[in-house]
Parts: structure tokens; C-alpha cells; sequence
């Protein structure tokens, strides 16, 4: 066997395999070291909106302010620091951190574009948000914000070498770590402890500013109330309900619609005096409106599950109403045929159990496309049900209404009479005004949705006793104070996030039967109420007996003929 070698050529070291290539543009670092980079990058990238809202107020050539400024940002870099030190070790800092990244940026995104905050009721409605309304939300603006803040980190990320080490000598820098993160926290809440304990006292929805830690709080708190609820069924409610007297002495079958609105503030609600006409059919019908009424919360995930349920804000427990059955339960368990028909994201638990369909699923031509319906889909095959209609029934239609940032997309052509109106889903490429004249559309659009309902309500008023009753879930918010969409903490909620329109239309059919004075009603109308008057104004519409109703709380009860038979009293608000 020779001992002869090959001469090495630069063509055999091209073909050799190299051992440093792949460690060539690697980072090396230690968990620590990681740890401490990611914290400061939170804090530079995510928490603008938090300083800038603890900083409000205070001067800016003040030497108090920027000792505070900086102790703040100390403390968020020590609570990201910390909570990071705490959970992440060589093998799991880098999926950690990359899904932190993600979500992070997503998170900073909305709350500088929009001016939320990411409280445990914002995440719900982010969790349960469908492709649908995902694929609205995202623009280009989205696209590059995540370019720079999660992509570009991600990179640098997966360029990452933890450095190993032994055991002890880990356990020491992770000890060490953590001490020095307490001892700088400590410090720095001790240096501002009285004005920071005042604000976050005063203001407490303003921890849910700092990012990521809202993100998981919010989350955990999340994951912990859906766990609690499913291990339990809904608790039942209003288990001695049966039909009222007059179900005994009607001599025509009953129909209740009741209409779910969405994102309809009451600003911009033409009976409520807008300065634009954006209700003009309903103008011209015999309809109830109430003009100030004032919702449950200020989303969906909030105000549908509390608007349905027998006590509302007024004695708010979320997790008394998520844990219990509904309005239609009750109704329901009283004799009455209740049906839920959804054009938006479900309802919420509140439907659990019951007769139920979603239009997208009905698909009626020409309404749907990419996934969305037109609301008017919500009345495909009405004309046939009330042809059919037997007994009591409560059909309730859960509207997309003005649901944004798309809102040129809730409404056809042909109701796009305010102009220009923005296009685009991303409302900071449009000027106010574009923003609300397409909005204004949308409210037309269920202007007209509300008026062919009672249309085909009243044609068959020879045969049925029919009444609707339409209100929204909760506002929204157009650019003011440079704020958009809904979802702020209902403390600190500006009103077009809370006042919400309502109409109500009944049958003279149903009025006689039910011996309602339409002076009275009309009076009624003009005093304050709340989605808390919903849940017992259903029940004595539907002649629901039962120990849940409080007639207080039942808008149309003092005009009643037992109502008027009594002194007159200012329906409760329930707000």
C-alpha cells in the first residue's frame, strides 16, 4: 500500500467539506445574554404607547419627567427581563422569543394603529376572530411593521449559538441574572414608587399597554376562564318559566325579530339627529327610537353574551354570564320557537343548544362573496318562515353591520352614497372624512336592511302579530382623539364606543293585543336606557313569566294596560 499522497489543490479544498462554514456568520450567546437583548428590544420596539400615556400631562423640559421616563422603562425591562429569566432555558429561549417576536409585533401594530389596548377581552376577540376578518385587518402597513419588527429579529434569531456550559457555571449566571434584574426592578420602583403606584392605581387599564406582558397576561387569563367554563356545563337559568296569560287569548301566532347590530354607534344614527339623513326609510315608519342607550361593553366577545343575560353591566360578572344560559333559553324553555341566524363571528355561547344557521353557509345568490355576505342574506327565506309561522316564535339575526376596519365592504353599491369613501382596509391611508362617509354607507345599508324587515313584517300583519326590535352591540370609533375601531376598556371608553342606536317597530296587532299605549311608548323612548333593559323587555314582549323578569327593567312595561294602571315611573336604565 503506498504512502503517497495526492497533492492538495485548490480544487480538493473547494470539494472538501468545511467545518466552519456552517458556524461562519453564527452569534454566539448565552441564554443570559439573549435574555437581556430581547428585554431591551421589547421595550425600545412595544412600549411607545406606554410611556407616552404615563408620561401625559407632565412636562417635557422637566428634569422629574425624564428621571420618571426612565425609571418606567427600567421597570418594563426589568418585568420583561424577569418573566423571560424565569421561563426560557438553552433549549427553549429561541421558540419562545421567536413566538413573543411575532406576537409582539402584531400586538404593537394594532394598539399604534388603532389606540387599543390588549386587555384579556381585546385577546378573546383577537382568538375568536375568523379568516375573514384576519384577512381585513392585514394591509401593508401591517406587512412592513412585521417586516422590520418580527421578520429582520427572526433572522438575527435563527443566527443565534447558545454557548453551552457546565451545569453550575449556568446556574450561577441564571442566579445571578435574576438577582441583579430584582435588585435594578426594586430600585426603580422604590425611585418612583408614590406617582407610579398613583397612576397605575388611577389608571389601571394601563398596565395592558406593556408589551409583551399584556400579551400574556391576557392570554393566560384567557386560557384560564375557557378552561373554568369547560369543565362545567352552562349553568340554566330561569327554570320556572312558563307561558303568560295572554299566549291563552291570542288569537294569531307571534313573531319577535330581533336584530344583533354591529359597530353602529348612535353619532351617527340619522332619528338620533345627525346632521346626516343616514336612517331615511326607517324615518318615514312608525318606529320607536331611543335615543340614548348605552351598551354592555365596548366588543363583540363583551357585550353580546352581557346583553343576553338577566343582569348586565349593572352587576357586571363575566364569569357568572359566561358560565350561564341566555334570553333564549329562558324564552325557549317557556314554549317559544327561537332561532339564531349569524352573519358575523357566532353568538358567543349565548345560542348554545338552539336552532341555529350562518348565511355564508345559506350562500343566497348575489349577497355572498370571498367568504362575506351582505347582511341582507339575513332575510333569505323570511317570506316563507312567516308564512308558516305557528305559535310564539323569536328569530334573532346577528348582523356583519358596520363592522370595520372594511366598512366599504359592508354595504352594495348602490347605498355608496356618501363620497369619497375609503377603499381600504387600512384606515390611516384614508382621510377622516373618507373613513366616515363609509361608514355612514354601511349605516344606510342596515337602514334599509331594517326597513324591507318590518316591510315583510307588516305584509303579513293580517295573519301575525310581528315587532322587531333592533340595537348594536357596542360603537365604534372613527379617528377621534386617534382612536379606531372599538374594544377600549369600558372605564376609560370614549361614548361612541358605548352609546349605541335602538329602534323598536310592533304590529297594531301586537300593540292591541299586548295593550300598549303608543303615547306612552313614545315617551318611553326618549328616557335612557341600556342593553340591561334588553333581557326583560323580551320577556314581556314574549309574555315570558318568570322570577327573572323585573318589570323595572322592561322598557315597555309601564305602558302596558297593568303599567298604566299604576302611578307613572321612569323606566330603570340599568346602566
Amino acid at each position: 500500500m503506498s504512502d503517497h499522497k495526492p497533492p492538495f489543490t485548490a480544487a480538493a479544498a473547494a470539494a472538501a467539506p468545511s467545518r466552519s462554514a456552517p458556524d461562519r456568520f453564527a452569534i454566539p450567546a448565552t441564554v443570559e445574554q439573549l435574555v437581556l437583548v430581547a428585554s431591551l428590544f421589547f421595550l425600545l420596539t412595544a412600549n411607545r404607547q406606554f410611556v407616552s400615556a404615563a408620561l401625559q400631562g407632565r412636562s417635557l423640559t422637566s428634569l422629574s419627567t425624564w428621571g420618571f421616563g426612565l425609571a418606567l422603562s427600567v421597570i418594563v425591562m426589568g418585568i420583561h427581563l424577569l418573566l423571560l429569566a424565569l421561563a426560557a432555558n438553552r433549549w427553549t429561549v429561541k421558540p419562545l422569543l421567536a413566538v413573543l417576536i411575532v406576537a409582539t409585533a402584531s400586538a404593537s401594530h394594532f394598539m399604534q394603529q388603532f389606540g387599543v389596548y390588549l386587555d384579556p377581552s381585546m385577546l378573546r376577540n383577537v382568538l375568536r376572530t375568523d379568516v375573514g376578518e384576519a384577512g381585513e385587518l392585514f394591509s401593508l402597513a401591517m406587512a412592513a411593521h412585521l417586516l422590520v419588527y418580527a421578520v429582520l429579529p427572526l433572522l438575527l434569531l435563527w443566527r443565534v449559538r447558545i454557548v453551552n456550559r457546565p451545569w453550575l457555571r449556568a446556574g450561577a449566571a441564571r442566579a445571578g441574572l435574576l438577582l441583579a434584574g430584582v435588585a435594578v426592578l426594586v430600585g426603580a420602583l422604590l425611585a418612583v414608587f408614590q406617582p407610579f403606584s398613583s397612576l397605575m392605581r388611577n389608571h389601571k387599564e394601563m398596565r395592558y399597554l406593556i408589551t409583551p406582558a399584556n400579551v400574556l397576561w391576557s392570554l393566560a387569563s384567557v386560557a384560564v376562564q375557557d378552561a373554568r367554563g369547560a369543565a362545567k356545563p352552562r349553568q340554566p337559568i330561569g327554570l320556572d318559566a312558563v307561558p303568560g296569560p295572554s299566549w291563552a287569548t291570542r288569537h294569531k301566532p307571534r313573531v319577535l325579530v330581533l336584530v344583533v347590530g354591529e359597530t353602529a354607534r348612535a353619532a351617527n344614527w340619522g332619528l338620533n339627529g345627525y346632521a346626516r339623513d343616514t336612517t331615511p326609510e326607517l324615518a318615514g315608519l312608525p318606529v320607536l327610537n331611543f335615543r340614548d342607550v348605552t351598551a354592555c361593553g365596548t366588543n363583540t366577545e363583551v357585550s353580546l353574551p352581557c346583553m343576553f343575560a338577566p343582569v348586565g353591566r349593572r352587576d357586571y360578572d363575566e364569569d357568572r354570564i359566561r358560565g350561564s344560559e341566555s334570553l333564549l333559553h329562558v324564552a325557549a324553555r317557556a314554549g317559544v320557537a327561537v332561532h339564531w341566524r349569524d352573519n358575523q363571528s357566532g353568538c358567543k355561547g349565548v345560542c348554545d343548544g338552539l336552532p341555529n344557521d350562518v348565511v355564508a353557509t345559506i350562500n343566497p345568490a348575489g349577497l355572498c362573496e370571498g367568504g362575506r355576505c351582505l347582511d341582507e342574506g339575513l332575510l333569505h327565506g323570511l317570506d316563507q318562515s312567516l308564512a308558516h309561522a305557528r305559535g310564539n316564535q323569536l328569530l334573532v339575526l346577528h348582523q356583519l353591520g358596520n363592522h370595520g376596519p372594511a366598512y366599504s365592504k359592508r354595504y352594495p353599491p348602490a347605498f355608496a352614497r356618501f363620497q369619497p369613501a375609503c377603499t381600504s382596509d387600512d384606515l390611516r391611508l384614508c382621510t377622516p372624512a373618507e373613513i366616515v362617509n363609509a361608514y355612514d354607507n354601511s349605516l344606510l345599508y342596515t337602514d334599509h336592511l331594517l326597513a324591507t324587515l318590518i316591510a315583510k313584517l307588516r305584509a303579513r300583519s293580517d295573519q301575525i302579530d310581528t315587532a322587531m326590535i333592533y340595537v348594536s352591540d357596542h360603537g365604534e370609533s372613527l379617528g377621534e382623539n386617534n382612536l379606531f375601531l372599538h374594544g377600549m376598556p369600558y372605564p376609560i371608553a370614549p361614548d361612541v364606543q358605548k352609546k349605541v342606536p335602538m329602534v323598536m317597530w310592533l304590529s297594531d296587532g301586537w300593540k292591541q293585543q299586548a295593550g300598549l299605549d303608543s303615547a306612552c311608548l313614545q315617551r318611553v323612548a326618549k328616557a335612557p336606557a341600556s342593553h340591561d333593559n334588553l333581557f326583560h323587555t323580551v320577556l314581556g314582549l314574549l309574555d315570558v313569566s318568570t322570577g327573572l323578569h323585573e318589570r323595572p327593567l322592561d322598557l315597555l312595561a309601564p305602558c302596558s294596560a297593568a303599567g298604566l294602571a299604576k302611578p307613572p315611573a321612569t323606566p330603570a336604565a340599568g346602566a
